[in-house]
């Protein structure tokens, strides 16, 4: 069964952006058109997408399994009406980089304004993304670029690889940040926020506290670092934290400790082993590259 590609773009940018008024914006055509593509979508497939709540569409379950099957194929399209039209207007080059989401608030950002001082008409695709997406994204072709946490499961991949210590935060006034350096014995039974279970920093946590017979307190999972530091200023528990969170972070209402023994996040920057580098990416990672070496331990 064929279904035309409209289709399919029309219903990612609705759930994308959230609301059809949103994605006619955004693909610049009219909110009754979206409606009309997502219904033909619907009846095409024979699938129920979305739920009609007080003049809401809220996906289904099976609109979410959709949209990740296409995501990368749609992405890919935008990506190459991107380079058509950098093509069209002479456009000196394009900066291609994906990260996960710990890099993405203030790190790397940052780099990326750093790159693009002097050069402008450098045009920039930057999105951030859990790490096994990241990784899809590079293999795809639709960033040049990728930072991510390991395991690296996609075939074919340079890897550059950095290993960063994580740092105990905790509330402010907790009572039990007197120590520059912690242990688990001094957080025995202390409630944790964690970034779940197979996650390294939770696992390498658990594994600390277990070595040292200290009963790791797990009180609350979520799914990023920037998450979880929101949670100890709560007041809620501690957290490990990486680096680039906590550097980006106004650093109010936690204090950082510490801890002993390391816990330490895998990172690596990842670009395709079949695909050479443009100069752009070249030059971009030769200035990254020594800043997260800086950053990095060992």
């Amino acid at each position: 069964m064929s279904t035309p590609f409209r289709q399919f773009q029309a219903f990612h940018a609705t759930l994308q952006r959230g609301t059809v008024t949103a994605a006619a914006e955004y693909l610049g055509i009219s909110q009754p058109a979206i409606s009309n593509l997502l219904a033909q979508l619907e009846r095409r497939t024979k699938l129920k997408l979305f739920e009609r709540t007080r003049g809401r569409l809220v996906p289904t379950p099976e609109a979410m399994v959709l949209f990740d099957e296409i995501d990368t194929v749609v992405r890919g399209l935008d990506h190459v009406n991107q380079a058509v039209t950098d093509l069209q207007n002479q456009k000196a080059g394009q900066l291609q980089v994906a990260c996960n989401h710990a890099l993405a608030f203030g790190f790397l950002p940052n780099e990326i304004a750093r790159f693009a001082k002097g050069r402008p008409n450098l045009t920039i695709a930057f999105q951030s993304q859990y790490s096994g997406k990241v990784q899809e994204w590079v293999t795809a072709g639709l960033f040049e670029i990728g930072l991510c946490e390991m395991p690296v499961r996609q075939e074919a991949m340079e890897q550059r690889h950095f290993r960063f210590e994580t740092l105990c935060a905790l509330p402010e006034g907790s009572g039990v940040a007197d120590k520059p350096v912690l242990t688990p014995s001094d957080l025995d039974s202390y409630p944790f926020i964690v970034m779940g279970n197979d996650h390294m920093v939770s696992r390498r946590t658990r594994e600390a506290f277990l070595s040292d017979g200290a009963h790791f307190r797990i009180r609350c999972h979520t799914d990023l670092f920037r998450n979880a530091l929101n949670l100890v200023k709560q007041g809620l528990g501690a957290a490990m934290i990486d680096p680039f969170t906590l550097s980006a972070d106004d650093g109010a209402g936690y204090v950082v400790r510490r801890f002993d023994p390391a816990v330490l996040l895998d990172i690596v920057v990842v670009t395709a082993k079949d695909k050479p580098l443009s100069a752009i990416g070249r030059e971009f990672l030769d200035q990254v590259l020594p800043r997260m070496q800086a950053v990095a331990v060992g």
